[in-house]
Parts: C-alpha cells; structure tokens; sequence
C-alpha cells in the first residue's frame, strides 16, 4: 500500500508537501469519510498532474494555469512604467523558452523580472506556472511561480522549433521562420495612429509546396518589400501569425525580418474550376490568358487618378474576364501567359455571365511554368485565338468604381488594432457609386443590336471612344456615334436602342 508520502515523492510538482498534506486532509474531510488518506491523495496527485501541460505547444489562451517544464533561449531588457494612482513603478521581463514541441515567451513581473536579470542564463530548466493570454507576439504566459529545475532535461532542437511550412500555421503562433516563394508584392501604405504617430504596412503574398498565405509587414519591417520581387525565395524571420477575416496571415513586425535565399522553392496553385464560381463569392482562378485590354485610367470623387485593365483567362472548364484594379493593371500580363488570381470578388457580368474583380484583397502573379494539368490556351485551340481589344471589360470609370488602394485611415496604436482598418482602404466593389460590371459595357464589332425602341437616356460620360458609355447613378447605356466626347460631361442622348446601346438622332450637351 502506497502512503501519502511516496504518492507526493512521485509527483513532478512544485506544490510543497506541506500544501499536499493539508490538500489531502482537506479532501478527506470534503468527502465525509469515503475515501481513506490514500485514495485522497492519488486524488489530489491526479488533480496536479492534470494541470501541467505535455508542452507548449498545448499551451493556449483561456487556460486557468498552465505548468510545464523549458529551457531558456533568451532573457529581454527589463522595461519599468508608471501604475496608476500612487502604487510603485513596475518592472517586466520578457524571457523566451522552449521545450520539445514548440517555443513561447513568458513575462515577469516586479521582483521575479529582477531575479530574471541577476539571475537567469541561457540554457537553464525551468519550472514553469502561469496564466496563458494572447500576447501582441502570439500566446505569451503570465508568470505566477517559477524555479530552476537542474534535474530535469528538455530536449530542444531550435531549428525544428522554428521552421515551419504554410500548413502547419495556426492561430497564435510566434517566432515563426518560413521559407517560401514570393508570388506578388504591395507597396507601401501610410495610416495615421490614434495618438497622432504615422505607421507603415506592406502586404506579399508567399506560396511553398503546401499552400499560400499573406504577409504583413508593419512600420520599419514594411521597407521590406522594396528589396523583394515575384519568384525570389524568402525566409521571413521571427514571425507570428493572426487571423484577419477567417483567413490565417503571418505578420512581421520590429523583431522580424524578411532574408532571400538560394533555393527554388515550388508553388502549385489549388484553384476553382472557372465554370464553378460562385457570384457575390470570393475564389482562386488561374489559367491561360486567351485576350487582353489596355490600361484605363479615370478620376476620383478626390481629385486622384485610379486605373483598370481587363485580360480574360481560360482553364480547362471555361473562361473569365479578370479586371485589374490599381498597381495590378501595370503588371506585366500578356496573352498566353499562365497567370493566377487569388481571392477575386466574383460579380455578374454582361449577358448573365461571370466576371473577376481584383482588388486590393487579391493577389495576381504569373507562372513561369504552366502546371501539368492546366488547359492549354487558345494558342493552340482551333476555335477561336487570342485577342487584344480595345473597349472591353470593366470600364466603368465613375467615382467610387475602384477597389481604392491608396486611401488611408486612423487607426488605434498597435498594428494589430489598425489592420481591420488600413486595410480596408478604399473597399469599393465595381458596383458601389453607379459604376457598372464588368461585361455591360462590353461591345465588339461583331456584336448585333436590333434597334427595337427609342429611348431617352441622361448620363455622365464614363468613357469616351467607342463606344461611349453613360451613368446616370443607377443604369448604364453604351452610345455608339462618332461625334466627340468628354469624360465626366453630362449628356442626353436620344436614339433607337435596343435597350443597353443607343444609336442617337439627337445628343443634347446643355
């Protein structure tokens, strides 16, 4: 029979056996006499055991006490600041630690952040307890006791710790290096703080063999991206990652970095099939370009000039039109090229067909490569070729119909605080502010209008050349005459239409 003392010497606690005795005795009395001082504590005994965590990867916010055993990779500044009313200064430290299965920091607080400072080195063992939050960096711990433990052993291999691939992201995790390729780059955002400070956030878009995900790089870390092209291979160095939206991101903030590498790395993209894409849904398209527009460019309700270019891609079950707001109509797509388009915005288009709208969420890159299994283009396809036109796709140039990648916003002082708004900069879908989709202003010289009605029509004059297109703030109509026209001049136009195009008798410009 096991006594109360061999039970406690069993046990891997920092409990004294003074509070397992008396925790002991307590139970006893708690259940009346059914249990014996040996069941009582095996029963307490299970009770501590079930409270120390098998790692820190099992660690997660929301937890009462977690208790585990880590070793020490690195001991912080101790920072002081001001308590409110007239309590003492405080004082933390930040130390990193790290077991078998991941790597997390923990703060300490007032005298035990003195004691880290004098006392702590690198390498040590330490046992651990404290209240696990979700810290700035990931999930950090609240340390409420901690004590050396040089008997102990903890196993940490720190590459493994750190190197992770595109799946193996989850919410919280900090310290993060990932390798992978870069598919597109952001410029560089300016957004005004609350307490009146200027912040800094740039986006790219990484893919590795399995998967893709967006990074986000804040104030001095967003310079970044002027050194990093589409294809380099990157390491991103001392990461964490957040969720924006249902959607997993990894951040870079002041103790990251980002680091090229000589390595080929793959990416395949997991794309829709064209044919089933959803309207008013988001998707990952890719194919072959089979025809592609000019770039247009329009003015805002600010004064500020937007820009959009149409291409139409084709995959093995159909084809899309793609309209290219912003930085992406400058990107150097031309016909055949292999290109894929993540998180476009799927809107109805002209004839109740589909059309892609990229914004400042997508991201749009070429392959070098076009995968096994993608269809072949039109290149090679006998029933129609590849064309460059002039007038179609999304034109709609009124205010308000770009996806406004340059507009700013104030924001609380934390990046975390200012994603939800620096990066909704500008989010107006093609339809907002009377602008049109994408194909309903679509025309080409084979198109066959029959001229049932006459209809009168009064618009602003969203694009000029052929065809002209009015918005009058709810409907559009393409007008098709010669007589030249101002962007941004309201007209009237008279004519026999056959309800979207208009071939007027009479333009009034009064």
């Amino acid at each position: 029979m096991s006594s109360m003392a061999d039970i406690y010497d069993e046990l891997d606690t920092d409990v004294s056996r003074e509070e397992f005795e008396s925790a002991v005795e307590d139970k006893v009395d708690q259940m009346g006499g059914l249990a014996d001082e040996e069941t009582a504590a095996k029963l307490i005994a299970h009770e501590l055991r079930d409270e120390e965590v098998k790692g820190i990867a099992d660690i997660e916010p929301g937890m009462d006490e977690a208790k585990f055993l880590a070793k020490v990779l690195q001991i912080g500044d101790r920072r002081t600041f001001e308590r409110d009313g007239d309590a003492e200064d405080g004082s933390v430290v930040n130390v990193e630690v790290a077991d078998s299965s991941g790597r997390i920091r923990v703060a300490m607080w007032d005298d035990m952040a003195n004691d880290a400072i004098e006392r702590l080195e690198s390498g040590q063992i330490l046992r651990i307890g404290g209240r696990p939050k979700d810290g700035f960096d990931g999930v950090e711990i609240d340390v409420d006791t901690v004590e050396p433990a040089p008997d102990a052993e903890v196993n940490v291999d720190v590459d493994s710790v750190n190197t992770h691939r595109i799946e193996d992201l989850s919410l919280g995790l900090s310290d993060v290096n990932l390798r992978g390729r870069v598919l597109s780059t952001d410029e560089i955002r300016i957004f005004d703080r609350d307490d009146g400070s200027e912040g800094r956030v740039a986006n790219l878009s990484v893919g590795d063999p399995t998967g893709r995900v967006r990074i986000t790089l804040w104030d001095d870390s967003a310079s970044l991206v002027e050194s990093i092209t589409p294809d380099d291979s990157i390491e991103i160095v001392d990461g964490y990652v957040r969720e924006r939206e249902g959607t997993l991101e990894l951040h870079v903030g002041d103790r990251g970095t980002i680091e090229l590498i000589d390595e080929d790395i793959e990416y395949v993209p997991d794309a829709n099939p064209i044919e089933e894409v959803v309207i008013d849904e988001t998707a990952d398209i890719a194919g072959g370009v089979i025809e592609t527009d000019t770039k247009r460019t329009f003015d805002r309700d600010d004064g500020s000039e937007g820009q959009v270019r149409n291409v139409r891609i084709r995959d093995e079950t159909g084809d899309i039109r793609v309209a290219l707001w912003g930085d992406k109509a400058d990107l150097d797509i031309d016909l055949a090229d292999y290109v894929v388009c993540t998180d476009v915005e799927i809107q109805e288009g002209w004839q109740d067909d589909h059309e892609a709208s990229a914004g400042w969420r997508s991201t749009v890159y070429r392959l070098d490569e076009r995968p096994e299994d993608a269809a072949t283009t039109v290149e090679s396809s006998t029933d129609q070729q590849p064309q460059t036109t002039e007038t179609s796709g999304l034109d709609a140039f009124a205010a308000g119909s770009e996806p406004d990648e340059t507009t700013t916003t104030s924001s609380s002082t934390s990046p975390d605080s200012i994603g939800d708004n620096t990066d909704n900069e500008g989010e107006q879908a093609a339809s907002d502010g009377g602008a049109t989709t994408i194909d309903s202003m679509h025309t080409t010289e084979n198109d066959d209008i029959t001229h049932d009605d006459v209809e009168s029509f009064t618009g602003t004059v969203v694009q000029a050349g052929s065809p002209v297109v009015l918005d009058n703030g709810t409907d559009t109509r393409r007008v098709e005459t010669n007589e030249s026209l101002r962007l941004g001049e309201v007209i009237t136009v008279t004519g026999p239409t056959d309800g979207q195009t208009i071939t007027p008798t009479e333009i009034d410009h009064s």
